[in-house]
């Protein structure tokens, strides 16, 4: 059980670790796609991940638990946290340059504050909050640049599906409160499972992937996506929306950009310029004043998640 006040450290580590892994895909579906068409890829990576993360939770022994409606929700994370969201921003980005892609889709904690601040309210807007959504938001127009916002309503199609597919992120975080006794490998396999029931058969419909013959490096790249970035990925995404709650948690879409452009750096040679270093300063700020105060918080869910699996057991 979390202690209170004790729980911000080890959270924010795990953040920081789900900021990573939901960076490192930019690099890896690149690789992947090389030989390997889109809707395909896609569908493979969350079979992938949720066959690993099944086999997770038969070896954990973790019950499923009997709740009216369960099957249904995860259904709808599926549709909110991975089709809806996949499937938008391969059509966005066939029109939109990179730099406004990425400025874009790094909008998901200014989502969850206009859809807590209008309909749920299910967490309070505090001054820190606000203040780290706007200076995380600044920090990536820096590292993306300034420029890209220059390319606004020139493809208002593209455009569009990229904000909608932020916007379903948004909601996937908050819709993932509703899962708060269960345990996250299972929320996680059945959000993927879910996902997969509808690529798959879309993957037939639209491209011919028996056909298609991949590379090792882009098998590779799928296998690392799927089973490191993907099942931990998400697992580590449902512990967070359990414990620090769906505003912080939605601070990750910040970091995604600044680890996608440090693995740019480490693997291509790229330099980071001055500005993006002013970026990458201010987005860990930005996530930090969101995150503040997490710890009572992360103590009241995690307390009242130990009760009811204690009941369960």
């Amino acid at each position: 059980m979390l202690k209170h006040g004790k729980a911000a450290g080890p959270e924010f580590l795990l953040l920081m670790l789900l900021g990573v892994l939901t960076g490192v895909p930019y690099a890896l579906t690149k690789i992947a796609l090389a030989t390997i068409p889109p809707v395909t890829m896609v569908a493979a990576r969350v079979s992938l991940a949720a066959i690993v993360l099944w086999i997770v939770v038969f070896a954990l022994r973790r019950k499923l638990p009997v709740r009216r409606g369960l099957i249904s929700r995860l259904v709808m994370q599926g549709c909110l946290a991975c089709i809806l969201p996949y499937t938008l921003l391969a059509l966005g980005q066939r029109s939109v340059d990179s730099g406004l892609t990425a400025i874009l889709n790094s909008t998901t904690p200014l989502f969850v504050c206009l859809i807590s601040l209008i309909w749920t309210r299910h967490e309070t807007l505090s001054f820190s909050r606000m203040f780290g959504v706007s200076v995380g938001l600044a920090g990536v127009v820096m590292i993306a640049g300034a420029t890209a916002l220059s390319g606004l309503g020139r493809s208002t199609f593209g455009q569009t599906a990229i904000i909608l597919a932020t916007a379903a992120s948004a909601a996937s975080v908050i819709h993932g409160r509703r899962f708060a006794d269960v345990p996250p490998e299972i929320t996680a396999a059945g959000t993927l499972t879910s996902a997969a029931l509808v690529l798959v058969p879309l993957c037939f419909i639209v491209e011919a992937p028996l056909s298609s013959v991949p590379s090792p490096a882009s098998i590779a790249a799928l296998l690392a996506n799927a089973i490191v970035a993907t099942a931990l990925g998400f697992v580590i995404y449902f512990r967070l929306i359990r414990t620090i709650g769906s505003m912080a948690t939605a601070s990750v879409g910040y970091l995604k950009l600044a680890v996608g452009v440090l693995i740019g750096c480490a693997l291509m040679g790229e330099t980071i310029t001055s500005t993006a270093a002013m970026g990458f300063m201010a987005i860990l700020l930005g996530v930090a004043a969101i995150n503040q105060g997490q710890s009572s918080i992360s103590a009241r869910l995690a307390s009242g998640f130990a009760a009811r699996t204690a009941r369960t057991v």
